[in-house]
């Protein structure tokens, strides 16, 4: 069952990218007492991930914060190392890597993508969602092969 408007975020154990090197965080701790702007792609470095999605954000970021977000945070089925290098090849500091390396997260909150036709296995859908002290406030999801809803631009139109 796909997670909606109104729902907690399931308690799920994540990898968060830290300068001192890789963290688990539980979502429960990680989204409690604050506003969340959380987007998810299918992977790091694939095309429009890396073209748009994330330097959409990176663009957006203090835009976004300005709009009472207190935090960007980008999830992905891909290991911390992978999430890490993404960050510092786009110097998107100003982003939070949440790595979902088994797609616990994307399963939990029912948004998978089957990617196995292109050698990418269980994948999350690319989404943003706005989660308020571990709810989802608002949630978008793209149509496959679609890049519209889950913009920062768009985020930004609607906060």
């Amino acid at each position: 069952m796909t997670i909606k408007v109104g729902d907690r975020l399931p308690s799920i154990t994540l990898v968060k990218v830290t300068p001192e090197g890789p963290e688990q965080v539980n979502t429960a701790d990680y989204f409690a007492g604050k506003r969340v702007a959380l987007f998810a792609v299918p992977g790091a470095f694939t095309p429009t991930c890396s073209a748009q999605h994330l330097p959409g954000f990176i663009a957006q970021a203090d835009a976004v914060k300005a709009k009472g977000v207190n935090e960007i945070a980008c999830t992905s089925v891909n290991d911390v190392f992978v999430m890490k290098a993404w960050r510092q090849t786009n110097n998107a500091g100003e982003i939070t890597m949440l790595a979902d390396g088994n797609a616990d997260l994307a399963k939990a909150v029912g948004l998978t993508l089957d990617g196995s036709k292109f050698g990418m296995g269980t994948r999350s859908q690319r989404y943003t969602m706005l989660v308020n002290d571990g709810v989802v406030e608002q949630l978008f999801v793209e149509a496959p092969g679609e890049f519209k809803v889950s913009s920062a631009e768009h985020l930004l139109s609607v906060l």
